[in-house]
């Protein structure tokens, strides 16, 4: 993951995953491993501006320079301070000594959690039982930070929902592991445990997936578009990978419109090669 400023200059979001969106002005945005965003940007006032990208966990950035000419540079930005998660961000508690930390009243909302019974294994060391829906997070580190950060709540399809149909059923999965152990899963499995999703040819699913672990994840569904729902429902914005923050939940719709065997998983490489596929 990484944090994107270009210092001293706005970026309007025109795209996210390759596809059109109402055009947003912003300071910085976040990008997940497959996500893509196509920005456009007016220099002007200095020949020269920083691209600035640092690290979510802050432990290091890449950085590159917008000129008029070669050879100029411009001053690199200091990185932002390492942030905290705590359980109380998070709406999580864990099987321990943590237990009944929840996220603060109002930001959870009232939507019932189903927990597998795989969940309460070895390899799960944490659960949210109070997940937030909030898709104007921006996230960990980026809360108040003075600048204008893009979230989801921001981004906004041009075209109306390419379906239209209301999903007949709403597949629940969590996104489950432990941190200690490192191992990664989904509903507290990994794929040999647990074997395919069925879905049937031309079928119009909802899937709510819910963050029981202490880290992002940039869910990935191979050949299939996922139609992101906003906190009411409605549809929003149509993107190929959808991170979900540690301690929410996420709701969108997808179109089983390939037949065959697809992929479903985490798209950082050290989850999705643990289990969480």
């Amino acid at each position: 993951y990484f944090d994107i400023r270009i210092p001293g200059l706005k970026m309007t979001v025109v795209a996210a995953d390759g596809l059109p969106v109402r055009p947003v002005s912003v300071d910085e945005f976040r990008i997940a491993v497959a996500e893509t965003f196509d920005v456009i940007v007016e220099p002007s006032g200095q020949d020269a501006f920083t691209i600035f990208a640092q690290a979510m966990d802050r432990t290091g950035f890449a950085a590159g320079t917008l000129a008029t000419r070669a050879g100029l540079s411009a001053p690199v930005p200091d990185l932002d301070p390492r942030p905290v998660l705590t359980m109380a961000d998070m709406g999580h508690a864990d099987h321990g000594s943590h237990a009944g930390h929840d996220m603060p009243a109002g930001e959870g909302d009232a939507v019932p959690v189903h927990h597998a019974p795989a969940e309460s294994g070895p390899f799960v060391d944490m659960r949210a039982d109070n997940p937030s829906p909030r898709l104007d997070d921006p996230g960990v580190g980026l809360r108040d930070n003075g600048r204008r950060v893009l979230t989801y709540a921001d981004l906004s399809s041009v075209e109306p929902d390419p379906d239209g149909r209301e999903p007949a059923r709403t597949i629940e999965l969590h996104l489950t592991g432990n941190m200690e152990r490192y191992t990664w899963s989904f509903n507290g499995q990994k794929m040999s445990e647990a074997g395919p999703i069925r879905l049937q040819l031309g079928e119009r699913v909802r899937f709510l997936l819910v963050n029981d672990t202490m880290m992002d994840h940039p869910i990935h569904l191979h050949g299939m578009w996922s139609d992101l729902e906003d906190e009411e429902g409605r549809y929003q914005v149509r993107k190929h990978t959808l991170v979900v923050q540690a301690g929410h939940r996420l709701s969108y719709r997808v179109t089983a419109d390939v037949p065959g065997l697809c992929a479903y998983h985490c798209h950082l490489a050290l989850h999705m090669g643990t289990g969480m596929f």
